[in-house]
């Protein structure tokens, strides 16, 4: 098949021309959520970003296997490998099993992903489940030579990789900067040097979640899990791995460096990354307190809030911005979302009722091209969003006449619609259609009185009743037909 898709790789840092292993077949693993907390906004851009790749990938007739992790385990508080396990220590302040507690987020987030119109993976793995396999990776870096183990941990060692490997090349750091910069925290005396990451944590007795190994009692490190399940489900060496600029350093760093040693080979062709929601500038995180829930824009629930946005508004605004650029949150910038989703979702209703002509007089072909541009052009939808937008402009002058479009050209728009609004943007209309019904039948008994003082030229009250319903957000157009209305 003819491709044209760009994707810019993390680890290059350029475009390339996306050309899968194995067509037509590919291969997608992404970083998804540890699971101590609701979902909240910083979780939704990565699944959205992923979810429109998937959509897209698909839509070009691949046939793709796409697998996103659950991180139940071995995430501590502190990324360099100290302080308590996150779902334990949620688990201890509740008095209930971790599984409970991750089971219970588990399902949060999913429904959370619905609602948000996120496809499912193709397999969801998680952590806990593939132990076995964390410690079979494990034993091969330390048969290699890669690793130490001492007091029942087991570390992996980035000297003797950087050595042979570049450690750094995804990040772009230098191991002497990390020298220099890394804090050496309570307990890390046992490492070579401070920034090894641990393959295998013993557990201190008073830790609840806990596997036996051959090196003690105890749990994989954070960065296992990844190279583990990715391998198990997609081969040593697939297509894309994803996820958050925040995992680039030192989570994706480390992955590499033990697929490497593991596997020979690194671990995909291709990386992606999207880039964070600020709030004020600050990344937002549940690590950093200045996050809100999903549950919460979904309720307005929150004191940051000024009312409740929907799903497909907090969808339609982190398509907005291109993936690899940062996105900084306002109320001001999702009641924009709002509106303008709002008018794309009004000019698809008015597109379903346009009737066709004999002839076109506008180019729906050049509108199709510029949307698959767009996408190819690493997955640009604002920019595909902005063509919708100037393809309102068309479906607006056919509707009041100024335009008009052949019975084949407004097949092919409505087919353009589909496609990117709803299979590929994956936004859907969330207009209750019987509260429309209604309202609809309320708009045209108004119009009808309307159109009668018109007839009774009485154009005082004609008027009357438009402006007051522009008051109401109503915009009553007068055409050859009669009136139609809008919401603004």
């Amino acid at each position: 098949m003819e491709n044209k898709l760009q994707v810019y790789n993390t680890i290059s840092k350029k475009k390339e021309i996306f050309e899968p292993l194995k067509p037509p077949f590919v291969g997608m693993y992404v970083c998804g959520p540890t699971v101590y907390g609701d979902g909240h906004l910083g979780h939704a851009r990565p699944a959205i970003t992923f979810d429109l790749v998937y959509r897209y990938i698909q839509h070009l007739g691949y046939k793709v296997r796409y697998v996103r992790n659950i991180t139940d385990v071995g995430h501590l508080e502190n990324d360099a490998d100290e302080g308590e396990d996150k779902i334990a220590k949620k688990a201890r302040l509740e008095q209930l099993e971790p599984m409970e507690v991750a089971q219970y987020y588990i399902d949060r987030y999913h429904i959370n992903m619905d609602q948000l119109n996120v496809k499912r993976p193709s397999i969801e793995p998680m952590a806990s489940g593939h132990i076995i396999e964390q410690i079979e990776m494990i034993k091969k870096i330390l048969a290699k030579g890669f690793a130490y183990e001492i007091n029942g941990s087991v570390y992996f060692d980035v000297k003797k990789y950087n050595d042979k490997f570049a450690y750094g090349k995804l990040s772009g750091r230098v191991l002497e900067d990390l020298l220099s910069n890394t804090r050496v925290l309570e307990g890390q005396d046992e490492k070579h040097n401070s920034y090894d990451f641990a393959l295998w944590k013993k557990a201190q007795p008073e830790h609840i979640m806990r596997w036996p190994s051959p090196w003690s009692d105890g749990f994989p490190g954070w960065h296992a899990e990844c190279s583990a399940m990715s391998a198990k489900y997609l081969g040593e060496h697939f297509d894309i791995h994803g996820g958050g600029m925040d995992l680039l350093f030192p989570h994706h760093e480390s992955e590499i460096a033990q697929s490497q040693v593991a596997n020979n080979c690194e671990p995909c062709k291709y990386w992606m990354h999207n880039n964070m929601i600020t709030i004020n500038g600050q990344k937002m995180g549940k690590s950093l307190g200045n996050f809100i829930t999903l549950n919460d824009f979904f309720t307005g629930n929150h004191p940051s809030l000024e009312k409740a946005y929907s799903p497909m508004c907090i969808r339609f605004f982190i398509l907005q911005a291109h993936y690899r650029s940062t996105l900084d949150f306002s109320n001001e910038a999702l009641l924009a979302a709002e509106k303008g989703l709002k008018r794309l979702m009004q000019g698809i209703e008015t597109l379903q009722k346009l009737k066709p002509s004999a002839t076109s007089s506008c180019d729906i072909s050049k509108l199709s091209d510029n949307c698959y541009e767009a996408m190819d052009d690493d997955f640009n939808s604002p920019i595909v969003i902005a063509n919708l937008f100037e393809g309102l402009k068309i479906i607006n002058s056919i509707n009041d006449g100024k335009e008009s479009i052949s019975e084949k050209d407004l097949e092919s728009l409505k087919n353009l619609y589909n496609t990117f609004v709803f299979e590929i943007l994956g936004l859907t209309n969330e207009t209750d259609n019987n509260q429309f019904d209604v309202m609809d039948g309320l708009m045209q008994m108004v119009l009808s009185f309307r159109q009668q003082a018109k007839i009774n030229k009485d154009y005082s009250a004609s008027d009357k009743i438009r402006d007051e319903l522009l008051k109401l957000g109503i915009v009553v157009k007068d055409g050859k037909e009669g009136s139609v209305w809008t919401l603004e």
